[in-house]
């Protein structure tokens, strides 16, 4: 379904060449850029703002109010909250989750969700807390809990994740 019924509101707006593969929603008032496509299921909210060449995976949610550079891929079951930036050349591995509140249900001390610079890299099954920011060039290895800001070009492991000095084999820019 391409705009959400009943809702106020510009339909979406794509690019050239969009793929939307069946059982996607893309609400109203997404502004999309050129080569987007989706895995079936995916679901892309309100106020979102995505560039060119962005691969949404199958079953993934970008969950509005949120702003997706170019070149990225977001694959299998990725969760992506409002308030979260995303720059370009930004990989998200399968079941990789992005959160935006700090304090559920207990606080209201409003949403914050993460930066994810240009280049980096997050594994599968990652997890990255309210607010964090991934400096450019990093890398988020699978399963690892971000609890803290990963400054440019590091290696964050484990749970909670520590950084370390960015590996040779992963120096440098995503090609995607």
């Amino acid at each position: 379904m391409i705009g959400t019924p009943g809702e106020e509101g510009d339909p979406p707006a794509f690019g050239t060449d969009a793929t939307i593969r069946s059982g996607t929603i893309i609400y109203s008032g997404v502004q999309i850029g050129d080569r987007f496509q989706t895995g079936h299921n995916a679901v892309v909210r309100e106020r979102t703002a995505i560039g060119d060449d962005v691969t949404v995976g199958t079953n993934a949610v970008i969950d509005g109010k949120t702003t997706i550079g170019s070149s990225v891929s977001l694959q299998t079951g990725v969760y992506v909250p409002p308030y979260t930036d995303i720059g370009d050349q930004v990989f998200l591995g399968p079941h990789a989750v992005c959160t935006n509140d700090p304090y559920p249900v207990r606080r209201d001390d409003g949403l914050v969700g993460p930066t994810l610079e240009d280049h980096v890299s997050i594994g599968a099954n990652a997890v990255l807390l309210p607010g964090v920011t991934i400096g450019e060039g990093s890398f988020v290895a699978a399963g690892a809990v971000v609890t803290e800001d990963v400054p440019p070009e590091t290696l964050a492991v484990g749970a909670p994740a520590v950084h370390r000095e960015l590996p040779e084999p992963l120096d440098g820019g995503n090609l995607i």
